[in-house]
């Protein structure tokens, strides 16, 4: 077990944490991780192998972070969120390599909940709302509702999803029913709400 003050998480040996890098209790990392040193992470992540998180990135807790995954400087995931395998984020909207942008990140932020799939690509810039949902290879190139479900290139949304990552289907009413957790939700107005049990 490694330590950071007074919190305690699992750091592989080929990981490299930095020192100052904040880690909070329960987290796990994993093979051939970079965390980098003013990185803020919440207590109970998970790091698959080879994920780096740059300076200045805020993770909240409980976030999966699947292989391959590169969380840049500009980025910040709120509490429950799950990046899938290889997806992408970037942090420069005109990138050149002859062109110091470095101090002119664009902020990306994922919202509580939300969902990325495998090899999605988040062009910088654009937030992903609470529980929204990213299919697999889908590039994002606007700010996302929250509940939305998107996919292709670039990203359209096809529906919604539940809190527990069930397609929402709406009656008449606008209201649907999630199958595994029985959670009522309203649609009006081209938004979705969780109706209070």
């Amino acid at each position: 077990m490694t330590t950071s003050s007074d919190n305690t998480y699992f750091a592989h040996p080929t990981a490299v944490v930095d020192e100052g890098a904040e880690i909070g209790a329960g987290t796990k990392i994993w093979h051939f991780c970079h965390i980098m040193s003013s990185a803020k992470i919440g207590s109970r992540c998970n790091f698959g192998q080879n994920v780096m998180v740059a300076n200045d990135v805020i993770l909240g807790n409980n976030v999966k972070v699947q292989n391959n995954v590169s969380i840049y400087t500009g980025v910040v995931c709120e509490d429950d969120v799950f990046l899938g395998p290889s997806m992408v984020f970037t942090n420069v909207v005109n990138p050149r390599s002859h062109v110091n942008r470095r101090g002119q990140y664009t902020k990306t932020t994922v919202k509580r909940g939300a969902s990325i799939g495998a090899n999605a690509t988040i062009v910088c810039g654009h937030d992903i709302g609470e529980f929204a949902f990213i299919g697999a290879g889908t590039v994002v190139t606007k700010d996302v509702p929250p509940y939305a479900l998107m996919v292709g290139n670039p990203a359209r949304q096809i529906g919604w999803m539940s809190e527990y990552g069930h397609r929402l289907y709406f009656d008449e009413t606008g209201t649907a029913v999630c199958p595994e957790s029985q959670e009522r939700y309203q649609l009006v107005d081209n938004q979705v709400k969780k109706i209070p049990q």
